[in-house]
């Protein structure tokens, strides 16, 4: 699904794409994301953490299903939306889809990130990529958002060259 999104929600991915390059600058891998409420607060953010701590299910956004399920009642996590730099991957899906969280809007797609990493010639991740509603069916998905299209694509082709020992 991609219909147009307001400036507030633009504004909001736009936070997570900021949330990516911060951890880019961390040494992490470019991926953040937002979660706000039914009321337009944002409620908690996260950036990517795997290569930092080690711990490879540090994904930002089963971070804030952690957080929501932690802070927020059932009714108040289905009426939120998670403003999320990528696509989620399966583990992170899944971990909406438990945490009862709402819809979901991301900047790139899981197909865009393959189709980038390969084109980098980097090897593919350890987890088969699927959209989002191949494991969390009831979610409402919106994206990609083309706008930011560009500065993601750059910020994994810098990830792919940290890896390769080029920089």
């Amino acid at each position: 699904m991609n219909t147009q999104l307001t400036d507030v929600e633009l504004r909001h991915v736009a936070r997570a794409v900021d949330l990516a390059a911060e951890a880019l600058a961390a040494g992490d891998e470019p991926f953040g994301s937002v979660l706000v409420d039914s009321g337009g607060q944002v409620r908690h953010e996260a950036r990517n953490l795997v290569r930092t701590t080690g711990d490879p299910t540090r994904h930002p956004e089963f971070e804030l299903a952690r957080w929501a399920a932690a802070h927020l009642n059932g009714e108040e996590r289905a009426a939120c939306v998670v403003f999320t730099s990528g696509e989620h991957c399966p583990m992170c899906s899944a971990a909406h889809g438990w945490a009862g969280l709402g819809r979901i809007v991301y900047a790139h797609s899981s197909a865009e990130l393959t189709r980038w990493t390969g084109e980098f010639g980097a090897e593919p991740g350890p987890v088969r990529p699927l959209d989002i509603q191949a494991v969390a069916p009831g979610v409402e998905v919106q994206g990609p958002v083309p706008a930011f299209t560009d500065r993601l694509r750059a910020m994994h082709h810098e990830l792919h060259i940290r890896e390769a020992g080029r920089i």
